[in-house]
Parts: structure tokens; C-alpha cells; sequence
């Protein structure tokens, strides 16, 4: 009885020897891994240089330049060459740099006092001329005090002429000693103090006169709007109190397009070679053929120290419609002749 499970145990050892795997079989798969990578090596080394394939061959080496370097290498030839006949090499300039192209003059046209726009007879990019009206606000109050305050000035002047009455007849009274020295001096009194009543209903009446004609907003220059920054029936104030959700502290921007110029923060290293009055030739990146005479007019008399850098402004003479402000420029400064 032992003996039989005994044997069937036995019958399912595995043999030691038949446990251990071929060698030959691990010596193919290394062998085939190193095929491999030798292949991918060769396949990828000829790709790896700059744009160039190198094939070998019994007649020599023979180099093949790749399409797209050749394209890209086209490219940058015909851009140098594009920028050079743009700007071409000139010996008397000293040095180059590119700034923003800004209005020398923005103003902000704010009202004096607060109130309510009525109307707006300008829109963005329209051209003003000086002294045109281009906002009205509500002045339906201001012409009330107007009112008022010419009602007073009448009845200042009918106080006058009742005192002038007054003391001519206690002069000529006195004259005959019917009346009072006293009684002449308090005539005399009461119509001054008519007139100097008078005077002043006249300045508060010019005064509301002058706030009506506040609420008259007229363009201060020749120019053009930039910017329109009310809309009709928006309350409007000369300052802020409330931060950015406040009201409005500017009705309009103008601004003349004749009078611009080139702002450029100078790198410190280079401001020996920048002096007031000097000149300078302004090409607009936008159109780089275009070249405009300027001349250096500000010299910042602050530097920034954060930035290493100092604000020049160049004077541009005679802009045209290819200078648009807020756009970039290259500035050539010209060598002394």
C-alpha cells in the first residue's frame, strides 16, 4: 500500500537536469538585441548632423543638404537682404534703437465741477478744431442760480437808486438846517451800503453766469479725439473719490497728430553717444522704407535705476498718416557732421 503513492510521487519530480534552460537559446536573444541597436545606431548617426546626410559609397563621400535647412537658409538670406536695402549700412550713424512712437501732447479734457453729460458731438478719431464744442452738460440748476442771482442784482440796483434819493434829499434838508448833520451822514451811509450790496449780487450772478458757461466743454487744441471716455447721462467729477468704480474723471482725450515723437528708454552704456539737439533719422517698423528727420528734444533728467535705462524723447518733423501712435520705431542717431 505505501509503495504505490511513493511511486506516484516520484513520477512527478522534475529532473534536475531537464530544469536548467539551453544556454544557446540566451546567447540568440543577446546576440539578435545587439543586431538591433547596431542597425538603429547606423540608421540614425548619417540624420543627426546639421541638416546634412553623409552616404558612402566606392566613388567617395557625397554630402546631401537636407530641404528644409536649404528653405530656412533661403529665408534668412533673403530677410538680410530685405532689411538691408530697407536700411542700408551708414557710416554716420552711431547708434540704433527702437522706442514707442507717442502724442507729445495727450490731454484729458475733465469737467470743473460735478454733473451730468447731456451730450457728446465727437466720437473717437474725430478731427477738432480749437474752441469747438464737443460736450455739454446739464446745467438746468446752474441756469436756476443764474436766475436767482440776477433777481438780486435788480433789487441791489433798486436799493441803490432809493438810496441815492434818500441822500440827495437829506442833503439839500440839511443844507437848510432842517435836517440833521446826523440824519445827511446816515443817508450817505445807507447808499453806500446799497452800492456795495449791489456789487456783490453782481459777482455771485457772474459767478453762476461762469458755471453755466462751464458746463459749455469746448476742445482746448487743434487735434484729434483719441479716446471717449463718457457715454450720455453719465455722471461725470474733475477727481475720484471712489477708486476705480467712481465716477468718471475725464469726458474726452485729443491730441495732435502733427506734434509726435519718439519715446526710448536709453540703456546707461549708451548715453555717450546721445546729446540734445542731435539728429536722427525715425524709420516706423510697421513701414521700415519710410525715413523721417528728428531731433533729439528731452533728456530725461531722472534715470531709472531698476531698468539701468534713461528716457529720451526725438522730436519728429513733418509726421504723416504712417506714424501711428503707441506703434514701434527705429532711431538712428547721426554722428556729429
Amino acid at each position: 500500500m505505501n509503495e504505490e503513492p511513493k511511486s506516484n510521487v516520484a513520477r512527478l519530480r522534475i529532473d534536475p537536469a531537464a530544469r536548467q534552460r539551453p544556454g544557446g537559446t540566451v546567447k540568440f536573444i543577446f546576440i539578435g538585441v545587439a543586431v538591433v541597436a547596431v542597425i538603429a545606431l547606423l540608421v540614425w548617426k548619417p540624420w543627426s548632423g546639421e541638416g546634412q546626410r553623409t552616404v558612402n559609397g566606392k566613388g567617395g563621400t557625397i554630402a546631401a543638404t537636407v530641404e528644409t535647412a536649404a528653405k530656412n537658409s533661403a529665408a534668412a538670406t533673403n530677410a538680410d537682404s530685405t532689411a538691408n536695402s530697407a536700411r542700408p549700412a551708414d557710416d554716420r550713424v552711431a547708434l540704433t534703437v527702437s522706442g514707442y512712437i507717442i502724442n507729445r501732447e495727450r490731454i484729458e479734457i475733465s469737467p470743473r465741477f460735478l454733473g451730468v453729460v447731456k451730450w457728446i458731438g465727437v466720437k473717437k478719431g474725430d478731427a477738432v478744431t480749437n474752441g469747438q464744442v464737443v460736450v455739454l452738460l446739464d446745467d438746468a440748476e446752474y441756469q436756476a442760480r443764474l436766475r436767482e442771482a440776477e433777481g438780486r442784482v435788480a433789487n441791489a440796483k433798486v436799493a441803490v437808486a432809493k438810496g441815492e434819493l434818500d441822500y440827495e434829499r437829506t442833503l439839500q434838508l440839511a443844507k437848510t438846517h432842517i435836517e440833521s448833520k446826523q440824519n445827511e451822514d446816515d443817508a450817505r451811509l445807507q447808499l453806500e451800503a446799497a452800492r456795495a450790496a449791489l456789487r456783490e449780487a453782481e459777482g455771485v450772478a457772474e459767478l453762476a453766469r461762469t458755471y453755466v458757461e462751464w458746463c459749455t466743454i469746448r476742445s482746448p487744441i487743434n487735434g484729434v479725439v483719441v479716446e471717449k471716455l463718457v457715454n450720455p447721462n453719465e455722471l461725470v467729477m474733475p477727481q475720484s473719490f471712489g477708486g476705480g468704480r467712481g465716477p468718471s474723471t475725464a469726458l474726452l482725450a485729443v491730441a495732435d497728430p502733427k506734434d509726435l515723437q519718439v519715446e526710448i528708454d536709453m540703456n546707461e552704456a549708451d548715453l555717450a553717444k546721445v546729446s540734445l539737439g542731435q539728429k536722427c533719422r525715425v524709420s516706423p517698423e510697421a513701414y521700415l522704407d519710410k525715413n523721417y528727420r528728428g531731433t533729439v528734444a528731452e533728456i530725461a533728467p531722472e534715470a531709472n535705476r531698476a531698468k539701468g535705462t534713461l528716457q529720451i524723447k526725438v522730436q519728429i518733423a513733418n509726421p504723416d498718416k504712417f506714424l501711428t501712435p503707441e506703434l514701434s520705431a527705429k532711431v538712428d542717431f547721426l554722428k556729429a557732421d
